[in-house]
């Protein structure tokens, strides 16, 4: 039997929290703690070391953007977070990939969304398609070229990673992926791991981010379709 998933509830409304917490707590996930602000999130998330991390964006003292950047780099590499906001494919939802956060969610999630993405979440995955990270990396991402490759170097990928990782940008999946390549669905999922690893990547929304930043893919370039 799998260990059972623990979270915490990161947000300034109590009846927030409180919906939450009974939402996850009835399909057997358990909330290890609650918090009121970022500074309360990350004090939380490193005295329980939560799988996953439901953070609000704007709440006092400390908002969401900067705790999970303080937790990501905190040493919690098994923690994830997903981010909480009212607002579709805004600025501070790009900011929140980029600090290392793993999706979003909007704040009216259905009941059987919430757990489905908290599940998916700790199991690895991200919860944000490649797709929409493309579109949000495309209107927000840095345009400067000098700013190119300062985040990763990319020359310890194989040319054919580096293939992967540029379709994999494009916002196509791992079967679209073994179809384009002519490879085997095995085999693309050990290219996509092998490239998380070698650039400490914690998930494919991080891996698109990267693509764009480090200039390996250009805003407003082809398509995955193109």
């Amino acid at each position: 039997m799998s260990e059972p998933v623990r979270a915490v509830i990161a947000d300034d409304q109590a009846l927030v929290r409180t919906g939450f917490r009974m939402i996850l707590s009835a399909d057997g996930i358990e909330v290890a703690a609650e918090a009121a602000d970022g500074v309360e999130a990350v004090a939380a998330v490193r005295s329980t070391r939560p799988d996953v991390v439901l953070m609000d964006i704007r709440m006092p003292r400390m908002d969401g953007i900067e705790a999970t950047r303080q937790i990501m780099s905190g040493g919690a590499d098994e923690t994830r977070v997903i981010i909480l906001t009212t607002y579709d494919l805004d600025h501070y939802v790009y900011a929140a990939l980029t600090a290392g956060a793993s999706g979003f969610l909007l704040k009216d999630v259905s009941p059987e969304h919430l757990v489905a993405a908290v599940r998916l979440v700790r199991s690895g995955d991200a919860l944000l398609s490649p797709t929409i990270t493309r579109r949000l990396v495309e209107r927000f991402a840095p345009r400067d070229e000098a700013r190119a490759g300062l985040h990763r170097d990319l020359s310890g990928l194989t040319p054919r990673e580096l293939e992967v990782l540029r379709l994999l940008a494009t916002g196509l999946s791992n079967a679209e992926l073994a179809d384009r390549l002519t490879l085997s669905a095995t085999t693309v999922k050990t290219h996509v791991a092998r490239i998380l690893s070698k650039l400490g990547l914690r998930d494919r929304v991080q891996a698109v981010v990267l693509a764009y930043e480090t200039g390996l893919i250009s805003p407003g370039g082809p398509s995955a379709t193109g």
